[in-house]
């Protein structure tokens, strides 16, 4: 799976950008600042979702002419390449169409999947465990294009719930429909991410591999997530007089956490160096590519942000020939040209100005 051709217009930093590359790993460098990421950011939304900064259409305008923008690219998967193409006018959300139709999201994830490590993600096992529910998320969207409407309908239910319970509202009336649709939303989405969390774990039994296998637990902050539609109703109905005291709900999807370990050492994530933190990541998503490629028939196309932080040649060296022995195209973004020299001539070399001008070498 690969981009072969890419136009940006007002989108973030760039007014106009043009790219057209084959299916081998691409190595952007270039000054902080120059537009790098942004770049990545707009292969980002040719796969379900947000994107990689889960920005809204309105923060992806350039500016100060805030118009509008347009992405253009041309997919190419298991089956016939896709035109491909995003759109948004004046703030409002982007539109996408797919060989000049228009698609839903779920359509789109038909047509291309990515997975993205960006270094806001260096700190995963250390932070709270919103970011962890959030990484957790994007592994489980990118094998069910579903899960992301899931998620806004158990969102938006648990939202209305937790205004009545702020309000000391207490006729169960009130609260039935709302529970109803959380239950059976919920109930999925723990599915969802229980079975996205074997199918990391299965990728990474027996792979050979340079990075170490991360051991992944689905916790919760407190309890026990109830199994299923009907128990997850139940859970909510009795701990409806909890949740009025609290003036918010108290279980649910909305409160699992992700536990960690670095597995030859039997160590938790959270204690273990930034170096082999960041290694448990590239770890989880050569994992996460591996297991997409047995589903769908193809490797997912790889987003790597400043993916040579933290690692030394030698780890850097074994990313990039496992990034080539996979057959990714894996878009990577650097300061400078020598973060990328173990690559030799195995990836093409996209050269960014301060400017935002581009340039392939």
């Amino acid at each position: 799976m690969y981009l072969s051709r890419l136009t940006l217009s007002h989108f973030r930093s760039h007014k106009l950008a043009r790219l057209e590359v084959d299916s081998r790993p691409v190595a952007i460098y270039g000054p902080n600042g120059a537009g790098k990421t942004n770049l990545i950011e707009a292969v980002s939304l040719f796969s379900p979702g947000r994107g990689l900064r889960r920005a809204s259409a309105a923060e992806m305008a350039r500016r100060p002419e805030a118009v509008g923008w347009k992405i253009a690219g041309l997919v190419h998967g298991a089956g016939e390449p896709h035109e491909v193409e995003f759109t948004s006018e004046a703030g409002a959300a982007r539109v996408v169409q797919v060989d000049g139709k228009s698609a839903s999201q779920v359509q789109l994830g038909q047509i291309a999947r990515a997975v993205w490590l960006v270094p806001a993600m260096d700190r995963l096992w250390i932070e709270g465990a919103e970011g962890r529910r959030r990484f957790l998320d994007r592994v489980t969207l990118s094998f069910a294009p579903d899960h992301a409407q899931l998620s806004l309908d158990y969102e938006k239910a648990m939202r209305e719930r937790n205004r009545l319970l702020k309000e000391q509202v207490r006729d169960a009336h009130w609260y039935k429909a709302l529970e109803l649709q959380m239950a059976r939303a919920g109930a999925r989405i723990d599915a969802n991410r229980r079975d996205a969390l074997e199918r990391l774990r299965a990728a990474q039994e027996g792979a050979e591999t340079a990075f170490p296998v991360a051991e992944l637990e689905m916790v919760q902050s407190e309890g026990a997530m109830p199994e299923g539609e009907a128990d997850l109703l139940a859970a909510l109905q009795e701990s409806r007089f909890r949740d009025l005291a609290a003036g918010r709900t108290l279980v649910g999807p909305h409160r699992s956490d992700v536990y960690g370990v670095f597995a030859a050492k039997g160590v938790p994530a959270a204690e273990c160096s930034t170096g082999e933190q960041k290694a448990l990541l590239i770890s989880l998503i050569l994992a996460n590519a591996r297991a997409l490629s047995s589903e769908i028939g193809a490797i997912p196309i790889l987003l790597l942000d400043e993916v040579a932080a933290h690692l030394d040649a030698g780890r850097r060296a074994a990313l990039y020939d496992e990034i080539c022995a996979l057959g990714a195209q894996a878009w990577m973004t650097g300061t400078g040209p020598e973060l990328f020299a173990e690559l030799g001539g195995r990836a093409q070399v996209v050269e960014v100005d301060q400017d935002g001008s581009l340039r392939q070498l």
